[in-house]
C-alpha cells in the first residue's frame, strides 16, 4: 500500500511542476492555435465586430 501511495505522490508532483513549467517559463508562442499566431483571434473571425 505505500508503494502505490508513493508511485502517486510521484506522479501527482510531476503533472504539478509540468504546469507550473508551462504555465511561468515557456513562451506562450508554443502553444497558440493557428488563429492565434496569424491574429486572428479565438472567435471573432476575420472582421473586427468589435463585440469584445
Amino acid at each position: 500500500m505505500a508503494l502505490l501511495q508513493t508511485v502517486l505522490v510521484y506522479i501527482i508532483l510531476i503533472i504539478a511542476v509540468g504546469y507550473i513549467l508551462k504555465k511561468f517559463f515557456l513562451p506562450k508562442a508554443l502553444f497558440a492555435s493557428k488563429n492565434e499566431k496569424k491574429g486572428l483571434g479565438k472567435a471573432c473571425g476575420q472582421n473586427d465586430c468589435g463585440c469584445h
